[in-house]
């Protein structure tokens, strides 16, 4: 091992950070917005809308993520003949993917809160929108927290799938190191260093940010 001669070469493989983050984000907030939705959906009591929201999960969760994001990426030029950016492919297919297990874990959530309060809600009249929105959906966001965060690490993990589309991330950068310096371990420890970090600064604001809302209970 010698890290020495990729020493010069460790600013571009911290650039990825950023592209990292930013990919990590945008996807999770998309994944988040529309999980919430889906949740909505599958709760629904009118079957169509409910089975639709059934049959969407079953498919992102049944089928490899890598295939979503090939199809998304390589089948949209020719279908549509729009030349998706890279970044904007992997963003769609992640949030797609990621709503599929967070309406999940929001549909348990909902499900989780003691059905009085809805009762009490409609005997004074408050809207079944203002209901969910204001009493249900907050109540039950304070309980999947954790399962949130989970997802939310397990996006930026993944995000690593990135790499084969071309997207220059984390990983692509050591790739690139990796193949002009002829060094396999050396780029890939850094790299592997670089997300454990990430992944560690993310959890530990997450532990923050429950002791945070367990207080405010």
């Amino acid at each position: 091992m010698d890290f020495g001669q990729i020493s010069g070469d460790i600013p571009f493989l911290l650039n990825g950070i950023l592209v990292t983050l930013e990919f990590t984000l945008l996807s999770a907030i998309a994944g988040f917005l529309w999980g919430i939705g889906l949740a909505l959906i599958k709760i629904s009591k009118f079957k169509p809308l409910a089975w639709f929201g059934i049959g969407y999960t079953s498919i992102f969760r049944g089928t490899p993520l890598l295939v979503q994001l090939y199809l998304v990426y390589f089948a949209t030029p020719e279908l549509t003949g729009y030349s998706i950016p890279a970044l904007q492919a992997a963003v769609i297919t992640f949030g797609l993917n990621s709503a599929a297990y967070i309406s999940e874990v929001i549909r348990g959530g909902i499900l989780a809160v003691d059905k009085g309060q809805r009762e009490a809600a409609m005997s004074l009249g408050i809207s079944k929108r203002g209901m969910m929105f204001d009493i249900v959906l907050p109540q039950a966001l304070k309980h999947i927290l954790p399962a949130l965060v989970n997802e939310s690490i397990a996006l930026l993990k993944d995000s690593t799938l990135v790499s084969t589309i071309g997207v220059v991330d984390v990983l692509r950068r050591a790739q690139v190191i990796q193949s002009n310096t002829y060094l396999a371990f050396e780029p890939l420890i850094l790299a592997a260093v670089i997300y454990y970090v990430i992944v560690m600064v993310l959890t530990t604001f997450a532990r923050r940010l429950e002791r945070r809302v367990r207080r405010s209970d």
